[in-house]
């Protein structure tokens, strides 16, 4: 297949013209090239590719923001803009800002996150109804959402309609978790932040919903606490819980153990990762959007990953700056911060975010339109219309935006610093300082020549501490902050860059490096031409084990000249990273107190706040935890978040270990009766060098019925790569047999793409594929299925092939963190394997087999 041109002659690209391009651009890396084109590539609902590389997506979106620029004083021209975003270099859009400018086949939003919420007025189903209808619709858009629960009346408590009283808080958690996982976004799930004041009768089953198997697991929660919790907690003295919360004239109120519950939030953290913690007094005491809280602007909750505290109905729009390209000659005896070139991209970077506010606000009228040209009745559209209008009326009053950064570990090293040492914390200090001053003082300029954002009032922001910081570090700045008013009501945010850092290459967000280099593997057919063979599986499949280095330590080596092509074994591997700026300053061995304290220094030159994670080993004590939340809390972190390594893996029924062993086996419920359609997901994946296809009817998100075979284009089984969903549908044919038709979503609607899906496949594999069917209808746990499908004795070498795949595409289902009992590390030999993102990973030696 050639490249073709649409009607509007415009050139279309094929899956393997566009990736082969992009793979030229990102120098081989593969992960990057398929993140790129998967996920932001301009691509339209029939899977049609408008970009062959990043670099048509940079000058898509230089573009869009040059022709906002010429709206106003001083424009910066499209090749201005372009030369600050090209390469992922300087200036990074984040998410959907990358994926939405300039974008015609998608009516979105540019907002990365959103908070919605009734006021903390209303408690009635019809206001909890609504927060679940709002939360939906902005899903469909592709953002995230965080909203508070803390308006919801605590379990017991006396209702006027058939129940008598309230179910509490927990039902309502269940529910717009489970609107979360029904929404898909471009190959992705929504994400939700759910929040409860600790001061709510109700927070205790808050905290610990999220353990029970199953329940609430569309969602990340978070536990707003406030001064005197935590100083209850110090004290070891009781704390008084109420509802309204906060009121000086509750309707319910009871005295609690501060220490009980804290000890309770500590140990579901240390077990689970969760809940985070808001510490909800410095959110508010330092909020700038709080000064204007009469108006509209009292934060409530924050966005999924924490990061952007919001009032109901606001919204935030993310931005990177790539820290690591300031440093001129890295890795050398002569490498500098660029700290002037810093300042004027840090200004820039401000005028962009700006600008993409407009965008924001042509696309928020595009969506008004599309609701406006709906055919449902107008009481239908009406809470999504008012949704959409109380959003725009936030982004165009407030203006608000977030400024932020990547590479910070990259930075350090580059430097020769090391991470989370006392100079390493002096210098990231200095830098996000740095970013404070010269964005606001962007912001400033700007409301000079654009104007001040709507409400703008100094006399209401004079006693903020954060606007105090910035007078005493910059009194030029202030001044003229008081004379013109600056443009935006907040700036600034430090948000996890997951797939941007991929792009960019370099370590995420404020994060150090997880891991400098790893060893991975590849299946390899032993019969290829200089094919090297380190190992033979249990299957009889041939690998080979290869180095991948951290993209910066591999220019570190480069600079140095050590050889990059060389097959390291692991004791010349811990030989480079002890000698590299990388030693001790990875994710796991960074001081956890020194990185609180790091978070907190920080948090005092970021308006909004941090998303950063503390890693800490699986054998660290449940004291360990409440000492890093309370020094968060000490040092001026508005929220943190702890990963013990492994406590992410499951959710559990208690601590029993008799009743974990008991999980591993409860089989599940599914109806008896096979429901006529199944959402699917589609798999597809190579077994040597064939090509395979899966199709997992779901239930529940959990795997029902497996249809699997070659993928052949004479059989018809082929459809667009970019189809990953869909639905089975159980049908009759002409002569009444039962056929199962696979269809998928296109413009048009949803459109049956095979006929008798069953049929399709050899009949071998269907035999097969019906005792696989039957074991997971009887709800068999995946883990289980999988070593039934590995048990298999079959003589024939397709069937055995087929094993393999039908395998592979089930273990996508294990749970993360399941045990692989009976199985040792072809590396290391050691026993302690779990699934992890469908592979089978080594706790020990970090070795990882997909397959």
């Amino acid at each position: 297949m050639k490249t073709k041109l649409t009607e509007s002659n415009q050139k279309v690209y094929t899956q393997e013209e566009a990736f082969e391009a992009s793979l030229k651009y990102f120098n081989n890396d593969d992960l990057a090239a398929r993140v790129w084109l998967n996920k932001y590539a301009l691509k339209d609902s029939d899977g049609n590719i408008y970009e062959i590389s990043p670099d048509d997506m940079h000058r898509r979106i230089a573009k869009e923001i040059a022709s906002v620029e010429a709206k106003y004083a001083n424009p910066m021209s499209e090749d201005d803009v372009y030369n600050l975003i090209k390469n992922f270099k300087y200036i990074v859009p984040q998410g959907s800002p990358m994926a939405g400018i300039g974008n015609p086949f998608q009516i979105a939003s540019l907002s990365n996150c959103f908070v919605i919420g009734n006021n903390g007025e209303s408690d009635s189903y019809g206001g909890i109804m609504k927060i679940d209808q709002e939360q939906v619709q902005l899903m469909k858009r592709r953002g995230g959402v965080g909203h508070d629960l803390s308006h919801i009346r605590p379990k017991g408590s006396a209702v006027k309609n058939s129940a008598l009283t309230s179910t509490g808080i927990v039902p309502f958690m269940e529910r717009y978790s489970n609107s979360t996982r029904e929404v898909a976004q471009d190959g992705r799930r929504g994400a939700l932040m759910l929040s409860v004041s600790i001061n709510h009768p109700d927070s205790e089953d808050f905290i610990d919903a999220k353990l029970e198997q199953g329940k609430v697991t569309g969602a990340n929660v978070s536990v707003r606490i406030d001064d005197a919790f935590m100083k209850a907690v110090k004290n070891g003295t009781d704390y008084t819980q109420k509802y309204p919360i906060f009121s000086e004239h509750p309707k319910v109120s009871k005295l609690v153990d501060a220490n009980s519950i804290w000890k309770k939030i500590v140990h579901n953290a240390w077990k689970s990762a969760e809940p985070g913690i808001l510490f909800w007094d410095t959110i508010i005491n330092e909020s700038v959007p709080d000064c204007y809280a009469d108006l509209g602007y009292k934060t409530v909750s924050t966005n999924p990953c924490g990061e952007i505290p919001l009032c109901p109905y606001d919204s935030c729009r993310l931005l990177a700056i790539n820290l690591f390209s300031y440093v001129e000659n890295p890795f050398t005896s002569k490498a500098t911060f660029n700290f002037e070139l810093f300042r004027e991209h840090v200004a820039a970077a401000q005028r962009i975010m700006d600008d993409i506010i407009d965008l924001e606000l042509q696309k928020i009228d595009n969506i008004m339109k599309k609701i406006d040209a709906d055919p449902e009745l107008d009481e239908v559209k009406a809470t999504e219309r008012n949704l959409w209008l109380n959003i725009r009326k936030k982004a165009e009053e407030g203006r608000r935006t977030g400024v932020g950064i990547t590479a910070e570990g990259d930075m350090l090293a580059a430097l020769g610093i090391q991470y989370g040492s006392e100079a390493g914390n002096a210098f990231s200090l200095e830098v996000h300082k740095t970013i404070a001053i010269e964005a606001y003082r962007a912001s400033v300029h700007l409301a000079k020549e654009r104007g001040a954002f709507a409400i703008f009032d100094a006399e209401r922001e004079k006693n903020n501490p954060f606007i105090l910081r910035l007078k005493e570090a910059d009194s030029k700045l202030y001044y003229e902050m008081l004379e013109y008013g600056r443009r935006n009501i907040a700036l600034l945010t430090i948000a996890p860059t997951g797939t941007t850092s991929l792009m960019t290459q370099t370590t995420s967000g404020i994060e150090p490096v997880f891991m400098p280099v790893y060893k991975r593997r590849r299946k390899v057919n032993p019969n290829d031409k200089e094919v090297r063979v380190d190992f033979v599986d249990e299957v009889g499949d041939s690998w080979e084990e290869y180095v991948v280095f951290h993209h910066r330590f591999k220019q570190w080596m480069e600079v140095k000249g050590i050889d990059t092509d060389k097959n390291y074994s692991q004791d010349e591997i811990n030989d480079l990273i002890k000698k590299s700026p990388y030693y001790g300053a990875t994710s796991n061995d960074v001081d956890w107190l020194s990185k609180v304290s790091m978070q907190g220094a920080i948090q005092k030159w970021v308006d909004h706040s941090i998303s950063v994670t503390i890693n800490l080993p699986s054998d660290v004590s449940e004291d360990l935890v409440g000492e890093l939340y309370l020094k968060a809390w000490e040092v001026g972190c508005k929220g943190v978040t702890v990963y013990r390594d492994g406590s992410r893996s499951g959710v559990l029924i208690s601590n029993e270990e008799k009743k974990e062993e008991q999980n591993d086996t409860t089989l599940t419920a599914f109806p008896t009766k096979r429901p006529q359609v199944l959402e699917a997901d589609v798999v597809r994946f190579q077994n040597n060098k064939e090509k395979w296809i899966a199709f997992i009817g779901l239930i529940d998100d959990q795997p029902y019925e497996v249809f699997t075979g070659l993928a052949d284009d004479e059989d018809g089984i082929l459809i667009p790569r970019w189809v990953t969903e869909g639905l089975i549908i159980k049908n009759k044919d002409e002569e009444g047999n039962t056929r199962y038709d696979f269809q998928y979503k296109n413009t048009r609607g949803y459109k049956t793409t095979i006929e008798g899906l069953s049929h399709k496949f050899n009949p071998e594999f269907w035999n097969y594929a019906k005792l696989i069917s039957s074991t997971l209808r009887h709800g068999m746990p995946i883990d289980k299925i999988v070593d039934l499908i590995n048990s298999l004795q079959l003589d024939s070498a397709s069937i055995n092939t087929w094993k393999n795949g039908v395998g592979r595409a089930l273990k996508r289902y294990v749970a993360d963190g399941t045990k692989a009992k009976g199985q040792q590390c072809d590396n290391c030999k050691s026993e302690n394997l779990i699934y992890q993102e469908g592979c089978l990973t080594c706790k020990d030696c970090g070795s990882s087999k997909c397959g």
